[in-house]
């Protein structure tokens, strides 16, 4: 299957009904309770990201000036992650054609005013997994290009319920989200988006 014409990207427009995207916001909110949102940065120079974020499940991503990593701590609380619930793993199962569940599940807050650069998701072990992306709240341009940095890049509108997968050709292709359109769901009681990536890190 492929999208924008680039094999391996695979896109679920209104996979999640509005009764299921209530019901995942509120099971994230409960863990945000627990393992609150955070500021990650960049290495080396500490630049604060754009966006603030938490983790589920046995390993979370973690950026700070030590570098990238997944942890199985939260680097504020100390507190292990919680699990990834059953409703999230749900669409795992659906969309992703992947023999061993998850370990990861990245929850990015974009604000209004958030971006998310080009990038390569490759600190996991396992490349060969699928990412599963599932787009929560107010609508986001996102942009996709090539294996290296510069060059064409395409771009499609991901609006909320929708769900993408990046596999293949696609899963180490640089990426990211140039603009949020503010306003454009009320799913979230304070505005912005909603993220979640699921990611199988080791074999």
């Amino acid at each position: 299957m492929a999208y924008l014409g680039i094999s391996g990207l695979k896109y679920y427009q209104n996979w999640l009904s509005e009764k299921k995207q209530q019901k995942i916001i509120g099971l994230l909110r409960d863990c945000v309770a627990v393992s609150p949102l955070f500021q990650p940065c960049m290495p080396r120079t500490g630049k604060p990201f754009s966006v603030k974020m938490t983790n589920l499940g046995s390993l979370g991503w973690v950026s700070d000036k030590q570098g990238y990593r997944y942890q199985p701590s939260h680097p504020v609380t100390g507190r292990p992650w919680l699990p990834i619930p059953d409703d999230i793993m749900t669409i795992w199962n659906e969309l992703s054609d992947w023999h061993v569940p998850p370990e990861a599940c990245l929850v990015n807050y974009y604000s209004p005013e958030a971006r998310m650069g080009a990038h390569v998701d490759n600190d996991e072990h396992n490349l060969a997994a699928p990412i599963v992306s599932i787009s929560l709240g107010d609508s986001a341009t996102f942009r996709i290009g090539g294996h290296k940095r510069g060059g064409p890049t395409r771009s499609m509108r991901l609006m909320s319920g929708d769900c993408l997968i990046l596999s293949g050709d696609a899963r180490l292709r640089y990426h990211g989200i140039d603009r949020v359109f503010a306003g454009s769901s009320d799913l979230l009681r304070q505005g912005g988006r909603i993220n979640l990536t699921l990611r199988r890190v080791n074999y």
